[in-house]
Order: C-alpha cells, then structure tokens, then sequence
C-alpha cells in the first residue's frame, strides 16, 4: 500500500468509494439523499479540495481524503478495508504533512467520531444541520494540542 495524490481521472473510482463507505456508514441517511449527494461529490466537492489516497499493490485506490484550508473535508476507505489503518495513514499524513487541524463530522456517525476522538481531535461546536441545511447534526472538531 502507498499514498498518492488523486489524479482527476480517478474521480469516478473516489465516488465510487464514497457511496460504498456511506452505505456501510451512513444509515442516516436515505436513498434520495445518497442520489442527492452523488453528483456533487463528483463534480463539486472533490475538484474543490486536495485528494489524496491510498493504493494497494495493484494501484487501486482503497481510501481517500480531501483537504483544504487545514480542514480534512472528506475521508473515505473502502469498506472491505475498515479497521486495517487506512484511515489512519491518510489522517497521519494530514497532521504531520498537510498541518491540518480540524475536520467535520456527521453525529450519527459514531464509528467515525470515535476514529478522530482516538486521533486527539475534541468537539468544539455543533451545528443542528448538515452544510447543505439537511436535518444531519454535525460536530465540528479540532486537534488538541497539548
């Protein structure tokens, strides 16, 4: 496994990432709302950030991130690679490389809110609705620093 930067022909297989992570992850939220998300993912949101990911050895993208503004906007791993520290290593190199220092995430998310809990970061504020005004609590967390 290596990470790489995203190159913009391989949108497809991060959106293709990003709706099999949600539907492992993201009970919340429904088939519309999944169909709603699609296209902005892909033609809004990931040419909108830095992307970065990780490759397994036949360079297929297995997890991927996206930052901007020292903000992590998006990490997603492919399911069949929970719990095998991608995540981890995208996230390690955000902090140690990119210097980010904070990242949103969903409330009904709670395996990826203990993920960054475990990494250092704690919630500083909470907005009642998701950044498009659906009804999806969002913490907004920031790395401690000690």
């Amino acid at each position: 496994m290596f990470l790489d930067k995203v190159a913009e022909t391989e949108y497809k297989d991060c959106l293709n990432i990003w709706e099999l992570s949600v539907r492992a992850t993201h009970n919340f939220l429904s088939e519309e709302d999944i169909n709603y998300f699609k296209p902005l993912i892909l033609n809004e949101f990931l040419p909108a950030v830095q992307l970065y990911c990780i490759k397994n050895k036949n360079s297929k993208i297995i997890g991927f991130m996206g930052v901007a503004d020292r903000k992590v906007e998006m990490l997603f791993v492919l399911p069949d690679y929970f719990r095998q520290g991608i995540g981890t290593k995208l996230m390690q190199y955000a902090l140690d490389e990119l210097d980010i220092n904070s990242v949103d995430v969903n409330e009904q998310n709670d395996s990826a809110f203990i993920f960054y809990r475990k990494l250092g970061f704690k919630v500083i504020e909470r907005s009642e609705v998701d950044d498009m005004g659906k009804p999806y609590p969002i913490l907004h967390l920031k790395v401690s620093t000690f």
